[in-house]
This record gives C-alpha cells, structure tokens and sequence, in this order.
C-alpha cells in the first residue's frame, strides 16, 4: 500500500513535470518561423533587449531584482559552460548560495537551472514556470512586443525568477549566442563579466570571420564592470580591447594556470579546461571582491552571514611575479589560492564534456565539442584517455564513433580532425533518443524530420569524401591533418602505433560505416558486437554487401534510415529500439572480445540523447 502511494505521488509529480514541459515547448519556434528570424536578424536583433525588459517586467521582474543577483555573466565561443561551471563550483565552496542557468540542457530541461550544484527539483520547477508563463498569459497583448516570449527568452526570465525566489547569494549567467543581442543582455549590472575562447560557430547569427563573432561576444561588456578574457588570437583581442574602451570597462587577460603556483586535478578533464578553469578563478575571485564591497556599502555587513569563505584576504594577495601583456592588454595578476578554490575546481563537475561512462565490455566517451578548435581538443582527451585506458584491456579494442553535428556548422572541418583516431566503425544518427518514445524535454520543433535525415546522410558522405582524399589534402585550421594533430605537444596516435601514414582511413580490414535512426539503435548495435557477427540489411550481410559505400570495397556500408518515425526499415539484426534490447546485450565480454571504445560527439544535443539512453539502461 505504501509502495503503492509512493509511486502514484512521483507519478503525479512526473505528470506535472511533463505538462509544463510541453507548455514550454510550445514557445519553440518551428523551421520555417526560424529561418525567417535568421533572414530578418540584422533588422530585428537590436530589438531583442527592449523586448527582453518589458517580458521580465511583466513576470514581476524588475531591473533593480537583477541588480540584486550579484551576476557573473560568461559569453565566448568553447568553454563558456565549464567556465561557468567552475565558477559556481568554487563559490559553493566558499560557502555561498549559488544559482546557475546554462544551455543547452542535455537531458531535462530543469538542468538549466542549477541552485547548489544541483538541477532544479521537478516540483520547483513546474511551480517557478507557472508562475511566469501565467504572469506572461495574463498580460498578454495582440502587438508583438505583449506576446509571449521565443523559448530561450522565457527561460532567461524564468532564470531570473527561479534565483530571486531561492535567494541565491551569486548567479552565474551563460550567454546563449553571440551576447550583444543575446536575451541574457538584459543584465545592467553583472558585478563581473567573462569571455572564453574565441572561435567561428553560429556563423549565419554572428557573422563569418572571429572579429565580427568578437565584437558580439564583448557586446556583454557593461561600463565599470570588471571583465577578464581567455587568450585570444589577435584578431580577436584587438577587437575586445576597443569594446572594453568604448563601453568604459577594464579588461584583463587570464593567466596560464601554471601561475597560480600548484599542480590541479581539474574535475573537468581536458587540457583545454585548464584555461577555463584560470578564467574561472580571476572572475570568483573579482567577484568576491566585489560582493564584499557591496555588502559594505549597503551598511548591512552585520546582516550579512558569516560564510566560510576561507579568509578572503589570502584572497588578495597576489604572487608577485609581473607577467606581459599580451596585445597590450594586462595579464591578470595570479594569486594563493585558498582550500576552498582547490576543493571547487577538483569537485567540478560538468555533463557531456570530456566525460566518461564505464560498463562491462564498452567504455563510452562523451564530449560535446562542436567547433573546429573544440573537437581538436575532443580528440587530444580522447587519444589520451582510450590510448591508457586501453593498456588496462590489453592494448586490443575496437573503436566506434558516434557523430552528428548540426545547424550552420561545416561538417567537413569537424570530421577532419576525428580521422586520426583510426576507428573501426563510424555511425551517424539525428539527435533522437529513442524513435518511439520521445521526451518531452528533448522535443525540438526548430527542425523538421527531413532535416535530420539529410543532415545523417550528408555527414556520412562527408566522411567518406574525407576518407578517399589523400593525408596530404586533409587540412584543419589550414594546417596540413598531421600538423595539426603534433602541435601544442599532441601526438600523431597513428604514427605512435606504428600505422601507415598514408591511409588513415582504412586501417581496419572490418569497418562499418552506418547510419540509424536514433541514438539507441546506434548503442545497441554497439552493445550487441554486431560487427562480430555481420549486420543484416535488407536481407543482405553488411561485409559482402556489393553496394556499400565507396569503391567497391566491403568496408564502408549503409544503414537504411528509412522512416524515422517507424521501425521498419530499420537493421534486420535484432537491433531494436526497446530498452529491453538495450540491456539484453550487456555484458557482453570474455578474455577473447575486444574491449568497445565509444566515442560520442559533433554537438550536446547527440550527448544528451546518449546520456538518456545509457542512464536508462543503469536505471
């Protein structure tokens, strides 16, 4: 009886869960409404802020209760999440109530919303989106600027409300695109702003070239507020100097992490993450300074809680060396870090960044890079990981990829550098968890099904293009492939296995190349060994199929994706779309089976649909 009770209750609270979801997803734009919004962006987009105001106004919120949320608001291109993150890890640790909206969610939509390190509650959650999505309804109008906000815009007023209800001391803000019309501009008063790394993405919003995605990116930049940047290429800092001096702001480069005196154990792994981290700790540290400072001018400080947040003058006090400046902007002094900034950056934790889920037989690697300069970075923490990982099975494995990329992104550039990985099968699939059971919080009305099966069968064209070209065609950033795989002390994995340079591609006498309609048939054929068996398609054996992809030759074939909303033209081989088949082939090992290396990446959406099929598997 009790059980029974038990699980009505979370029934009914799942229920309520899902039905705000799906209020919510109403608010998405479909295809056609957004490529009309991308074609009108130059003429609309310095409207988005105006409109932003007036939206937080009608839900109760005011300029001033954003003033009072004490924000740090990160933009940039890659890396901006993990910034964040480690930002609210640190104050955490310091003893301060924490608040921290992200995007995209992986997921559940909650997982934007972030108070104490953890997602918001589903019951906080449905409660916090009706109160604004009421808020909105009712003071709803017929002209454009009284209608209901786009998605992403709601969530930003939600966010707002969401942390001014829980009282949070610090609210971490990451922009969404660009950041001069994102919709979290709407913030007057961030006690401290922050730019990631740089690179081209979102080209068909913020423009082609670094300079013009440069100049978006520092449009968060506010008159006397503090801001500190990542090393940037110089295009890029010529552009952030002359914002910060038109707007009225000073601006620092962040130090390399070697200068803050001590070895660290990120909790995000990835080299690239310690440039993260260094920006994460100029900004906490500017930021505390600046929460003390408020504090006293508020005449409150014997009001304010004593925090345990590790003697905030250890916090002043810089390492004294004078570093350069780097395109005549100053490099942030270094300083001792305290317990509590140790504590912060070692516990971090980030989903679908350079992370790594183990069962039996089959290590997945999930990453969610989608730029050029991130999957370079994806590929160097993966070749180093599986490259150990792999010692511990034996040194023999077989190695997958998962890929699919999306939106404006150039897929060519993205799968280059993915080849010097030699894996054994590569598999492309839409960012669907499972076809025939959709969830809400991963609904995405902003592209059709059509889109998402050419986008599949273009991006393994894509890759087999890549793979007929001679290494010495290959180019990633304008380096020769093998260049760029050597450079900043990477190393060439093909070369230190003792493989032949010239034919990167086809180092397997048994390779799949497929393409699925969900994610899950794509793990499930990877859980089930398929290639140790032959996938049938179509009644045909995948190995002797003479109509594979390519010259003639066995290695490369297709997958029907056929209908993504069926299953029935989908592989003959058992592999099914049920969690049931999911679990059936777990397990799955033996002293004579290759361990199974997984690699997941090409965009967070990809990640979070595989950390929903894999989580429900651990379920």
């Amino acid at each position: 009886m009790v059980r029974t009770f038990v699980s009505s209750a979370i029934s009914a609270e799942t229920s309520k869960y899902e039905d705000a979801v799906k209020m919510l997803n109403t608010l998405q734009s479909n295809a056609e409404t957004l490529e009309k919004i991308r074609k009108e962006k130059d003429r609309e987009a310095h409207l988005n802020i105006p409109k932003m105001e007036k939206y937080a106004a009608r839900a109760g919120i005011q300029l001033s209760d954003m003033d009072k949320l004490n924000i740090i608001h990160v933009s940039g291109t890659k890396g901006k999440g993990s910034t964040c993150a480690f930002c609210e890890s640190i104050l955490r640790h310091h003893g301060y109530k924490t608040g921290f909206f992200s995007s995209p969610h992986l997921v559940e939509v909650r997982e934007r919303f972030c108070v104490n390190g953890q997602p918001l509650e589903r019951e906080k959650f449905t409660s916090y989106f009706w109160d604004v999505y009421n808020q909105l309804q009712h003071t709803k109008g017929n002209d454009i600027e009284n209608n209901m906000p786009s998605y992403f815009a709601f969530l930003v007023v939600m966010a707002f409300h969401v942390f001014k209800q829980e009282k949070v001391d610090v609210a971490i803000m990451e922009v969404g695109i660009g950041g001069q019309y994102d919709s979290t501009n709407v913030i007057r008063n961030p006690l401290v702003c922050g730019v990631t790394s740089l690179g081209i993405d979102h080209v068909s919003v913020l423009g082609k070239t670094i300079d013009k995605i440069a100049w978006h990116k520092s449009g968060i930049f506010k008159p006397n507020v503090p801001a500190f940047t990542s090393p940037q290429v110089p295009e890029a800092m010529s552009v952030l100097k002359s914002r910060a001096e038109e707007i009225g702001c000073t601006l620092s480069v962040s130090p390399e992490i070697k200068h803050y005196g001590s070895e660290f154990n990120l909790g995000i792994k990835g080299r690239v993450q310690e440039v993260n981290a260094s920006l994460g700790l100029q900004l906490c540290n500017t930021w505390m300074k600046k929460y003390k400072e408020k504090s006293r001018k508020s005449e409150k400080d014997e009001d304010i809680k004593h925090i345990n947040n590790g003697d905030l003058s250890s916090n002043n006090t810089v390492i004294s060396e004078k570093l350069p400046n780097v395109c005549d902007i100053p490099v942030a002094q270094s300083f001792h870090l305290t317990k509590q900034h140790y504590l912060g950056l070692e516990q971090c934790q980030w989903l679908g960044r350079s992370q790594k889920l183990e069962e039996s037989g089959c290590t997945f690697y999930l990453d969610g890079a989608h730029t050029v300069e991130s999957i370079e970075e994806c590929v160097d923490w993966f070749s180093n990981e599986s490259s150990k990982d792999a010692i511990k099975f034996g040194g023999e494995v077989y190695r997958v990829l998962i890929f699919n990329t999306t939106g404006d992104r150039n897929t060519a550039s993205l799968l280059t550098p993915l080849i010097n990985c030699h894996f054994d099968a590569v598999l492309f699939c839409p960012n669907i968890a499972y076809v025939d059971n959709i969830s809400f919080d991963q609904t995405n009305n902003t592209v059709t099904k059509e889109m998402q099966i050419n986008r599949c069968v273009r991006n393994k064209k894509t890759w087999v293009s890549l793979c007929t070209k001679p290494e010495a065609e290959l180019t990633v950033n304008g380096e020769h492939l093998k260049d760029a795989a050597t450079q900043n002390g990477g190393t060439n994995k093909h070369e230190e296995n003792g493989l032949d340079d010239t034919d990167i591609c086809n180092t397997s006498s048994d390779k799949s190349l497929l393409t699925f309609p969900s994610i899950s048939h794509c793990i499930n054929w990877v859980r089930q060994r398929q290639w140790e068996h032959g996938v049938k398609i179509k009644g045909k054996d995948c190995k002797s199929d003479s109509n594979g992809i390519g010259d003639g030759e066995n290695i490369l074939v297709d997958c029907d994706i056929g209908d993504i909303g069926t299953n029935s033209n989908v592989c003959s081989s058992g592999v099914g779309d049920s969690e049931a088949n999911i679990g059936a082939a777990n397990g799955v090992s033996g002293n004579n089976k290759k361990h199974v290396q997984v690699l997941i990446t090409g965009s967070l959406h990809l990640v979070g649909g595989s950390l929903r099929v894999l989580w429900d598997n651990q379920h």
